[in-house]
């Protein structure tokens, strides 16, 4: 599969001041994250259409027309009522709950495309933009955290969509949370659709095993029809290597000749990103045309690690070019940690890094 977008790349000027992503302490009021639930601008313009199956992996054309269709299905009449299903009489009989699977669950490897058809689900389903919403699993926490829960039902309750990227739990505690808010949602029609790199069914295992969080993982499996996605990673399918790192005087050079960039010292980007809530690292990178990193060493633990997948998701999201010197992105995570639960977050974000150094390639002069 590959995506029909691709990086503009940052403006060149004789010399700028570049920016600092350690300077910048983002605060998010909750009515923008409600208004920001919506594909990000790597994805604005991708369809259906602009999907381009791998050939030789026939469940990739198959996502495609059970997606369309299931688009297509949520047209028409609120399943709740009304414009937005959450306003009834007083006297009125609750509708009864929708029966079977309210969702559908993209599985797949990572660079399979899974993101651009959950947001080709977002832009063909019949319905006005404040009627669907599409976040990451952290961003849904995190309005949780803003509105509260029964606020937040209350404000996601009328959509006709929600869209869930990057399902892949982390914690039980918000696995109990967001199970709860999805049938509380499913209970007033709205549909769900969701990505994540292991099948519903398989969520958390080998990380937790309480008996309580298990069957919470059961639950929120029924509420969703799983589409395996096989393929291999479309970002370096037939794409040259990416550059190795540059100098810290290369970087550093590139950083003051590139409008818009930032320039940080590596360990202490990950030190800053402790202080920062995962959910506003969208807002820390905000209006940055390129990020310059230098000293980029193995991450040094767990805890770590995760943030910093979240921060290169919202990198690549954004298609803002990563320029580093220091070690190659292939090395940041150890072997344990390639290892272990969450080895296909740290693959998903080699491979997005990487992808993004290779968009950097231009803002070094030879």
């Amino acid at each position: 599969m590959s995506s029909s977008t691709t990086a503009s790349g940052p403006a060149s000027t004789a010399e700028a001041t570049p920016l600092s992503l350690c300077a910048r302490e983002p605060r998010v009021p909750a009515d923008r994250l409600v208004a920001e639930m919506v594909p990000p601008p790597r994805f604005d313009s991708v369809r259906f259409d602009t999907y381009v199956p791998d050939p030789n992996q026939p469940s990739q054309t198959d996502a495609v027309t059970v997606l369309d269709a299931f688009a297509a299905g949520l047209g028409g009449a609120h399943p709740a009522g009304g414009p937005g299903g959450t306003r009834r009489r007083w006297f009125a009989r609750k509708p009864p709950a929708p029966t079977g699977p309210r969702g559908v669950y993209l599985d797949g490897g990572y660079g399979v495309g899974k993101t651009h058809l959950l947001a080709s689900l977002w832009h063909a389903t019949p319905a006005a933009p404040e009627q669907k919403a599409f976040g990451t699993f952290v961003e849904l926490t995190n309005l949780v955290g803003a509105l509260g829960f029964q606020q937040t039902v209350e404000t996601l309750g009328g959509h006709r969509l929600l869209c869930i990227d990057e399902f892949e739990l982390d914690d039980p505690g918000d696995t109990v949370l967001v199970s709860s808010l999805l049938g509380r949602l499913v209970d007033r029609g709205v549909a769900l659709a969701a990505t994540s790199n292991t099948l519903p069914g398989k969520l958390g295992e080998g990380r937790f095993a309480a008996a309580d969080f298990l069957r919470e993982i059961q639950g929120l499996s029924a509420r969703f029809r799983p589409l395996r996605i096989d393929g291999e990673d479309y970002r370096h399918r037939g794409l040259p290597e990416a550059p190795a790192p540059y100098s810290d005087e290369a970087v550093t050079r590139a950083a003051y000749a590139t409008e818009g960039a930032s320039l940080d010292d590596f360990p202490g980007l990950l030190d800053h990103l402790a202080s920062v809530h995962p959910s506003r690292y969208g807002a820390l990178t905000e209006g940055v045309r390129a990020v310059c990193l230098t000293d980029v060493v193995p991450v040094p633990d767990q805890s770590t690690a995760l943030r910093l997948v979240v921060l290169a998701d919202r990198l690549y999201d954004r298609e803002v070019p990563v320029l580093a010197s220091g070690v190659p992105f292939d090395r940041l995570f150890g072997d344990e940690m390639l290892n272990g639960g969450y080895r296909k977050k740290y693959f998903r974000a080699i491979s997005r890094l990487t992808a993004l150094a290779r968009d950097a390639k231009g803002l070094v002069t030879p």
